[in-house]
Order: C-alpha cells, then structure tokens, then sequence
C-alpha cells in the first residue's frame, strides 16, 4: 500500500466520521427520522441519510488518488459519476418515495455508464478455461451490477450489517489482489469511508444510512469488482464469495416473496438476519454472526480461490450451498406473522 493510498483512506475515514456527526446533527434538527412501523427492525426514531457522508468521503478519497496518480481515470468516472447518480436517486427516495421503475431506470444507466468506460464484462475464468462474452457480457454485467447495488439495499435492515459488510468485501478482496499485484486503492478507500460512518452505525446505531449509502456501497462494490476482473479473470468469483452472506440471503428471501406473488419492492422484515435479529432481540448479535461467517468460512474459500483459479468458480459453490441451507433452515423469505 502506498503513502498515497494510505492518505486517501485516513482523510476518507475522518471525513465520513465528521460528516457522519454533522448529518445526524441536522436531521435531527429538521426532523428527517426513520419513525417506526410494523415493518422496521428498529423501535425507536432515528436520523437517516446518514449513507451522504459516505458518499462524499468515498469521493474524495477517490478523487485524492487520482491526483496521485493511484486511480485509472476511466475507473474514477464509472465510479464517481455512476454512484453520484445512485447516491441522488437514493437520496430523492429517502425524503420521499419514487416510484420503482424511475429508480430501476437509473440503476439501469448507471450500470451502462460504468461499464461503457471499463470496455464491458471482462473475460471470465470458469474452470481452465478463459471465456470473453462479447456484447452479451454488457447484459449480464448491467444485471449484475443493479442487483448487487439492490441486495445491498435489501440487506440494509439492522444496525451496522451494510457497512461492516462493506468493509469486509473490499478488504477481503485486497487480500485476494495481493497475490495478483493488482491495484485496490478504491476499495480500500471506500472501506474507510464505510468505517467512519460505522463508529455510528454500530448497534445501537445512532444513524442509518438510508437509500442514499446503501445502493451506493452495493454500486460501488459491483463496478469495483468488475474492474478486479480486467486483471484476474477469476475475480469476479472471489468478490462473489466474499459477499455470499449478502447474496445468498436476499436471493433466497426474494424467490420466496416471489412464489408468494408479494410486491417485490415493498418493506418487509423477512430477511434470515431480520428474523435472527428478533429472534435473539439484538441486532448486534445478528451482525457480529455475520462478520464470523465472513471471516471464519468466506474469506478462507476466496483464499483459496486465488491459490486455485481454475476452481475458483467450483468454490462459489462449495462456499454458498451451506449457507443456502442456513438461510432456509433461519426461514429467509417466510411469510411474516
């Protein structure tokens, strides 16, 4: 890690923690609470938009590493000009609902205007063989990008689970560049950013993040791992099972709404790590569970997937299947009570 990189992330992780304090500040001024209902985790009214400091920090870090020469420019736009999009959409949604469709449209353009600067869907490993899939690979990486920036937005339900997420993602994945050399100065900035807004997120969480933070962590996260891919073919599997709690909860969640016929984007409280969360009357505890998976099982079979490439895509498999049963077993996407 460079002197640079380091900087970029000090100043993103004060910048967030103070701007973190000076949104909970005028939300709770302006009265821009998340009140409670049958729907929320939360029992008490809480000060939300808190995702705004991220969003500036992760930004200006970025922007100090491509003063330093630290951040590929065309990385630097699809990051910053697709996630300031995300971050005012989100925004907007948050002081007053839009509708899902304007929302999905600029999801939608966002992931286009990413993939438009980083040249596509990068070649993927799968097995010992190197697979390029051309113009389809725009289709698949847009939908790949607006669902991992949506599971995000699913995800953000308990105190503290979208930004330590965050932060494990990108710094289980510049463990995982390591071995290639590649360059992780972004994703490392925006785990700082994520980490100063966490100080406050942490159960009890004195802010939530909103709309505006987490759709933006979950664009950021699939642009980044995108652009890890132009490097190491496999990489796109190693983000994948790094972030297999998140996918694997929100996937299975949302079949079930869907066999049930529910509005898909409609509030509800079905998540496996919701229903733990009651369970056990602690978000805190649901969190900390979480992170142990994450780094007692997931980030030891990304590992090994970047010893392994060729059975780096095999290891999404061997590495989700029981957390698949886990999420079943926990009664993600149940019908609530």
């Amino acid at each position: 890690m460079t002197v640079s990189t380091l900087w970029a992330c000090g100043c993103a992780f004060a910048l967030s923690w103070v701007l973190t304090w000076w949104v909970r500040r005028v939300a709770l001024a302006r009265g821009l609470l998340d009140q409670p209902n049958d729907r929320s985790s939360h029992s008490i009214p809480t000060p939300r938009v808190g995702g705004i400091a991220i969003v500036i920090a992760a930004s200006a870090g970025m922007l100090l590493l491509l003063g330093a020469g630290q951040l590929d420019l065309k990385l630097a736009i699809a990051l910053i000009g697709g996630g300031s999009a995300i971050a005012a959409v989100g925004f907007m949604d948050d002081r007053r609902r839009l509708s899902a469709r304007v929302r999905f449209a600029v999801h939608v353009v966002a992931a286009l205007w990413a993939l438009m600067w980083l040249g596509g869907l990068p070649p993927l490993r799968i097995g010992g063989h190197i697979t390029a899939l051309g113009p389809a690979g725009y289709a698949l990486g847009v939908l790949a990008i607006v669902w991992v920036l949506n599971l995000f937005n699913f995800m953000d339900g308990i105190d503290g689970i979208a930004a330590s997420e965050a932060i494990f993602i990108v710094c289980g994945a510049t463990l995982a560049a390591a071995a290639t050399g590649a360059t992780t100065g972004a994703a490392l900035v925006l785990g700082a950013a994520s980490g100063g807004f966490l100080l406050w997120n942490w159960p009890p969480a004195k802010i939530f993040m909103g709309d505006v933070g987490s759709a933006y962590l979950g664009y950021l996260i699939g642009v980044l791992a995108v652009a890890a891919t132009r490097d190491d073919a496999a990489a796109v599997w190693i983000w994948l099972t790094l972030g297999g709690v998140f996918f694997v909860d929100a996937t299975a969640t949302l079949i079930r709404r869907a066999l049930r016929r529910e509005r898909l984007h409609q509030a509800h409280r079905s998540h496996a790590y919701q229903r733990l969360a009651r369970r056990w009357a602690s978000h805190g505890r649901a969190t900390t569970l979480v992170l142990a998976i994450n780094c007692c099982w997931l980030l030891p079979c990304a590992l090994f997937a970047v010893r392994h490439p060729a059975l780096a895509a095999w290891t999404v498999v061997v590495a989700l299947a029981p957390l698949a049963v886990l999420a079943f077993l926990t009664g993600a996407g149940r019908a609530e009570t």
